[in-house]
């Protein structure tokens, strides 16, 4: 089992999901050497596109014509749809255009983002991302803002663009022109926190090591090598905790000021808003939050309980959470980039040939970075290239279980993204994160009949401790879940979120509040960091509670293909195929489940969970 939940935690395998996007922008959702890097991926040689139906608006062939560009070369691309005659008989073009040219400036925007979270510590590519997220971005934004308020004002709509319809509605009633300046300085920040984080390392036995690069360790039989990697990890956030919070303080003053501006009373009310959130509240996640206390957390300390005994301890502390109880060897999956990819590639074919073959083309095509570096952002994403179709995986693999989850993980944003390019629009292709989440946590539980050899990378004996390492991860992650989203909700409405010791105490208490069976004491600071390594807190509050929605909506998948595995990889691509043409519960029911908030369903599938993890270790 890993440390509690890992989704943006450095010490594990990184970030589950796909990279947010930054406001108002499209989600950003065999290799060289041991892996595929950024640095390797090219623009693809263009080829002929029609050019705008839209009176005279030519766009570029490609991407690569925007990877220079300041907003100066941008903006006339703008300026000609928001000046060109829109009428009811020609809008479907001009959406096409605006969309086409939406796809060209994202890519590319992306393309710099892959460049400096692989080599943070390159001072030009830092340059490149930050011209697209402080530059560029925040005033497409803009400019998007002022389009779509041309589709409002024609009053049209159609069937697959009522949710776009809607978005756009939105995001004109909230967009406010002071603001602009306020995005841009919180992709500064954010960016300053990458940094900060990209480059903690500490020494091992002599040897430089990064906080990702220390996370086998703490899988190690020896009780006191784990202690040492756990201390070593936290410690080097603790060293960083005063520049941390200071950077915090900034990014919480620049998001009240953008609540402020737009007439809401805190951020919460304005990031709901903001994030298109139309089907669920802040209630519904406190009542998901009360539903976690019921329900997992008694769980989770059976789970801890069964772990004390197996282990021969008196007491369970933070670093005994890693070690594997079924089997007296760590699992290693794979020690070669080869063998990782090639197995990745032969289980998505089993999961479904179409998958597999998906795969199998962004390997081609290197679009994989997968190796922990030196100077890398912590985390792992999957975003997309959206000119040319295709998507993008990152992630800081050091060789442990954890780093098949995480690829699968990944790979489920990546078919995702591939389905519901089929949309015709940019503003069609992407939902919400949370069903980007259901598409990825699903996979999960979708490939693990499939990790097995020949196909996969373990031994039978192996598969199933995988498969239980799995089921006990999901169960520790729920508390985690309802603690980061407790803790924002907190940071932002309780009035003392401007506080740096207040957010650590809140932290604590909150903590204390969602996890039981692990003895903290004498650890009050590294507790504590533990808020200060989760970048959704920094990079994209609010962010978070769609991992617990979709692990619901996942474990109900999974449920589903218990009993038919073929109708469930079928109803699951059907949903995904849907993109964010229709609303939040539609994609959930296409794909065979529904949105959970209450103590009751979410009782049912943590039984589940407890039922077959009973089972794995009785065979």
């Amino acid at each position: 089992m890993s440390e509690p939940f890992n989704h943006g935690d450095p010490s594990n395998a990184g970030l589950l999901g796909q990279k947010p996007a930054t406001p108002g922008r499209a989600s950003p959702t065999t290799g060289v050497g041991w892996f595929a890097v950024a640095q390797t991926v090219k623009f693809p040689v263009p080829q002929r596109r029609q050019t705008a139906a839209v009176q005279t608006i030519t766009l570029p062939a490609s991407p690569a014509a925007f990877a220079d560009a300041g907003w100066s070369d941008i903006a006339p691309y703008y300026e000609d749809l928001a000046t060109a005659s829109l009428t009811r008989d020609n809008v479907e073009a001009w959406l096409k255009s605006w969309s086409q040219l939406e796809e060209l400036i994202d890519e590319a925007g992306t393309m710099a983002m892959i460049a400096y979270t692989g080599d943070t510590a390159d001072a030009e590519k830092e340059k490149a991302h930050l011209r697209f997220s402080t530059e560029i971005f925040p005033q497409a934004h803009e400019q998007g803002v002022r389009l779509s308020k041309r589709l409002l004002d024609l009053d049209y709509t159609r069937p697959g663009l009522e949710t776009t319809v809607q978005r756009f509605r939105t995001d004109a009633e909230i967009f406010r022109e002071e603001n602009v300046a306020l995005f841009a300085e919180l992709e500064e920040l954010s960016a300053q926190y990458q940094k900060i984080v990209g480059g903690l390392t500490a020494q091992w036995e002599g040897e430089t090591k990064t906080i990702p690069q220390l996370q086998p360790y703490l899988k190690e039989r020896d009780r006191q090598i784990r202690e040492r990697a756990w201390r070593l990890g936290n410690e080097a956030y603790l060293v960083h905790r005063d520049e941390l919070a200071a950077l915090f303080d900034k990014m919480f003053i620049a998001r009240t000021k953008v609540a402020g501006n737009a007439g809401f009373p805190n951020y919460q009310e304005y990031a709901f808003k903001s994030k298109h959130r139309f089907d669920y509240t802040p209630a519904d996640c406190d009542r998901f939050h009360e539903a976690v206390e019921r329900t997992v957390v008694p769980a989770v300390a059976r789970q801890l309980e069964y772990r004390r005994e197996r282990l021969g301890l008196d007491r369970v502390r933070p670093w005994d959470l890693g070690v594997e109880l079924e089997r007296v060897e760590s699992l290693k999956p794979f020690d070669d980039a080869g063998v990782f990819v090639d197995r990745a590639k032969a289980i998505f074919r089993r999961v479904d040939p179409t998958l597999g073959n998906e795969f199998a083309l962004m390997a081609a095509d290197g679009l994989l970075d997968l190796e922990s570096r030196k100077g890398k952002a912590p985390g792992g994403y999957c975003t997309k290239l959206s000119f040319r179709g295709k998507p993008f995986i990152f992630m800081n693999a050091v060789g442990v279980a954890d780093d098949v989850n995480t690829l699968v993980h990944e790979a489920g944003h990546s078919f995702h993204d591939f389905a519901a390019h089929k949309q015709a629009l940019i503003w069609q292709r992407s939902p919400g994160h949370e069903a980007a989440e259901l598409a990825s946590m699903s996979m999960e539980l979708l490939a693990s009949p499939y990790l097995q050899k020949p196909d996969g990378y373990y031994t039978a004996d192996e598969a199933r401790s995988a498969q239980i390492e799995h089921l006990e991860d999901i169960l520790f992650s729920l508390p985690h879940i309802a603690s980061v989203d407790a803790f924002q909700s907190w940071i932002y409405t309780s009035g003392e979120g401007h506080d740096a010791a207040a957010r650590d105490r809140a932290w604590l208490e909150i903590r204390s509040r969602f996890e039981h069976g692990i003895d903290w004491s004498g650890l009050e600071q590294e507790r504590v960091a533990r808020w200060y390594r989760q970048l959704h807190i920094f990079e994209y509050p609010f962010y978070y509670i769609e991992y617990g929605i979709a692990q619901m909506g996942a474990l109900q998948v999974w449920r589903h293909s218990l009993a038919d595995q073929a109708t469930a990889v079928k109803h699951y691509r059907e949903a995904l195929a849907l993109g964010g043409t229709v609303g939040l519960p539609e994609i959930y029911q296409a794909a065979g489940a529904r949105l959970v908030f209450d103590a009751e369903t979410m009782g049912e599938l943590v039984e589940l969970v407890e039922k077959r993890l009973t089972q794995l270790r009785a065979a």
